[in-house]
Order: structure tokens, then sequence, then C-alpha cells
């Protein structure tokens, strides 16, 4: 995963700031950045990209950003979430406060003015038009209209946003292609807003369990993985959790029983980890009893570990 800080720290005096606004602003970020009534310019942003999405996460000073013609090279959509602050936002004619806790939606694709009144943090989703076109009708006349702070999604996707933070979690390129979609389902849900109150709480619980997989799955190997700490992390309750789970038709224990055992076989049949021992493997995968790990691999493989890594391709050929 990319990431890059943004920070205005080591540029110092009026051609420090100058270089700034031309290399972070210009060249990397695509606006024109101006200091607001006299404020000097502090920026720290850390930007993180993955497949089709780019976060921008951080505190600005008072300023006035201006998207103009000159810097338009892309038609996606950004979701500005403002968690401290109030700011607003100007494009399509249109123009809208957005205070603490809400969002707005604005356009690459049209000039835009953006100007935080006080200091503000920030979380910028820049996501694909062309992923969410699919699901939401007429995007742009969803531009600069806030989206109200008590949105029970709005809420629920600047908390899952925060998964972009850990590093670990996102290691693989298939996790790192999961939380892009799952970001995009969720914005395509905030914004939609069609099909009444049943398929909105509908939509979002889908969402929900598809983080909660995705969580287990990224820390399957961990001896620490416990209902209660998957549900502190999605901030949710316990009870919640094993509701969602059994909509999906399994349960905290069986999935995640299912998931170390799938976990083992890839490690068994794998010639590069032909040197570890079978106990090795079942620690690996998360189990800390060797007994039940053999005996509820037999019973999902129909065979023991051992005689599954016998089976499996020699890493020399043979």
């Amino acid at each position: 995963m990319k990431t890059l800080r943004v920070t205005t720290e080591a540029f110092q005096g009026a051609d420090g700031i100058d270089a700034f606004r031309e290399i972070f602003g210009r060249e990397i970020l695509g606006i024109e950045i101006d200091p607001l009534d006299g404020h000097p310019l502090d920026i720290n942003l850390t930007l993180r990209s993955l497949p089709g999405v780019a976060m921008a996460a951080g505190t600005l000073s008072p300023m006035r950003n201006r998207h103009t013609s000159a810097l338009l090279d892309n038609d996606d959509v950004v979701l500005v979430v403002m968690q401290n602050g109030v700011g607003e936002v100007s494009q399509y004619g249109r123009v809208a406060t957005v205070n603490e806790g809400e969002a707005v939606l604005t356009a690459n694709g049209a000039e835009a003015t953006f100007i935080g009144r006080t200091a503000t943090r920030v979380i910028n989703l820049r996501l694909s038009r062309s992923l969410l076109s699919s699901h939401v009708a007429e995007i742009d006349d969803l531009v600069a209209r806030p989206i109200p702070r008590d949105n029970r999604v709005l809420q629920f996707l600047a908390g899952y946003a925060t998964m972009l933070n850990d590093q670990a979690a996102l290691a693989t390129p298939d996790l790192r292609n999961m939380v892009a979609s799952h970001l995009h389902d969720m914005a395509a849900l905030l914004l939609g807003g069609s099909g009444g109150r049943g398929a909105h709480e509908q939509g979002l619980r889908a969402v929900r369990l598809r983080a909660i997989k995705e969580h287990i799955r990224a820390r399957i190997g961990h001896h620490d993985l416990t209902l209660a700490n998957v549900a502190r992390s999605q901030q949710i309750s316990e009870s919640y959790l094993r509701q969602l789970l059994a909509d999906g038709g399994t349960t905290f224990t069986d999935f995640v029983l299912a998931g170390r055992l799938a976990r083992a076989h890839r490690m068994l049949i794998d010639p590069g980890h032909a040197d570890r021992s079978i106990s090795a493997v079942a620690f690996e995968a998360g189990f800390g009893d060797l007994s039940y790990f053999n005996r509820t691999f037999r019973r999902r493989y129909g065979a023991t570990p051992t005689d599954v890594r016998m089976g499996a391709p020699r890493a020399d050929g043979e």
C-alpha cells in the first residue's frame, strides 16, 4: 500500500511555502492552496492509495483550496468527512456548509472551492466514479449537499476508513482489493438513498458483515483473536456481531476454525513451508492445541496433516 506524508513542517519562510504549494498543492493534490485571513499555513496529511481508492487524512489550518480548470485531470469523486471544525464547499453553483461530523461529496472533474473556516481535521476519500455510477444514479446531483452526522452509514464509513492506517492488515493485494471494494460499496450505500428504510438497513448489515469477515481473515493466525476483540474493533456489541454472523449462516467459532484450517492446508501443500513441523504449521495458523488441530483437520479434509503434506508436490519436483 502506497503511503505519503504531506506536511508543511520542513518548509519554512515565504520561499518554502511557495515550494510546498507548487509541489504538494498543484502537482500532488491538484489544488491551489491559500492561507485564510493571515493564518500561517499548517498542513499535516497522510495520503494512502488502494486500488481505485485514495485517502487523505489529517489536519489543516484555516485555508482556501481551489480546484481550478488548469488542474482538472480526472472525473473521480471525493467524499470529504469533517471530523473536526467547519468547512464550506462551493461547486456546480451550490454552496454547502459542512459542520463537525458531517460529510459532503465533491467532483474532481469540475472547478470547486473548499474553505476551512477553522482549523479542521478531515478524511478525504477519492473514489472511482465508474465503480460508483452503476449503483448511484446522477452522482453529480449529490455534489455539495451535506450528509448529516447522524447518518449510520457515514458513521460506519468514517470508522472503517481507519483500517487504512493498519498496514499489517492490508499486507496482501487480495486484502487491499477487498477493502477498496468494500469502501465503494459503503459509499454507494451512503449516496444511493433508494429502496426504502428496509433496504437501507439490509445494505448496512451486509457491509458490516463484510468488514467483520475481512477483519477476521486478516488476523486469522493471531492467538488473541476473540469475539470480544473483533466486536470492539468494529465498535459493535458482541451480541450484534453474533447476529450478523448468524445472518451469514455461520458462527464466530465456525468461521475462525474454517479460516485457520484453510490456512494450515495452504501451508501444508506449499513447498515453501516444507521445513516447518506440523506443530509449527498449526501454531502459525492460530491453533494452540495440537490434538484439536489434528482432529478438526482430519474431519474437514478426510486426511491427516501428514497425509496432506506427503501428497503435496515436492519443491524439487520429485
